[in-house]
């Protein structure tokens, strides 16, 4: 197989979690990849994460030894409210629920590009595990997504699972999927940028059945 026919199947599938136009990767501020690895090492067990919606409550178990960059950005950004009051933008039934840009675009830019390295991929993408979204190798910042189905194909492409939900996975389920793919996919609507531009203000006018996160915090 040549190295453009191995690369195929990869920019498919990093182009179906994509959803902001592509930028140039900014260094991160997190602490170095080897000590959130030492540190997921040594740790005591699953993180547990409640998520409050429109919708009701689901429990996300983060599990750093998975995925240790990803866990501690997801926690990070958690325990810093920034996904309070986001909206669930990308619903596609059968493969996944998709969020992680925040209601006020000011945070947003704060965040989009604070790119975290990848980390390999240790869990499968099954039903109901959580990884980060990205277009391109090292641009993982803050879109995660639920697999609603086993995507196992994901795999292959670098989407490296940080956690699964728990609890409460029919909450998931049940979320506004009517809009598809034109609320925020990226790919068939164009991009992200009126999501990021204005946050929840075009959000709610052009989407107003979008379910919402109401906040998440740790248990």
């Amino acid at each position: 197989m040549t190295v453009a026919g191995r690369a195929a199947p990869f920019f498919a599938a990093t182009f179906l979690l994509a959803g902001c136009e592509r930028v140039e990767p900014i260094p991160s501020s997190d602490v170095g990849a080897d000590a959130i690895a030492a540190r997921a090492a040594t740790g005591t067990g699953p993180v547990e994460v409640a998520v409050e919606t429109s919708r009701g409550e689901f429990v996300i178990a983060v599990r750093p030894e998975w995925a240790p960059l990803g866990a501690e950005r997801f926690l990070t950004l958690v325990d810093s409210g920034y996904y309070d009051d986001a909206r669930f933008h990308r619903v596609v039934p059968d493969f996944i629920v998709q969020w992680g840009l925040a209601g006020d675009p000011a945070i947003t830019s704060e965040w989009m590009n604070a790119y975290i390295p990848d980390d390999p991929v240790v869990a499968s993408n099954t039903r109901g595990r959580i990884a980060f979204a990205f277009t391109d190798p090292g641009t993982r910042a803050t879109q995660v997504y639920i697999n609603l189905v086993d995507n196992v194909r994901l795999d292959s492409t670098g989407f490296a699972p940080f956690g699964e939900v728990v609890s409460g996975m029919e909450v998931v389920d049940a979320l506004y999927s009517g809009y598809g793919e034109d609320s925020g996919g990226g790919l068939r609507r164009g991009d992200q940028s009126r999501i990021v531009t204005e946050g929840n203000t075009y959000l709610d006018r052009e989407y107003p059945l979008l379910d919402r996160l109401l906040r998440a915090g740790r248990r």
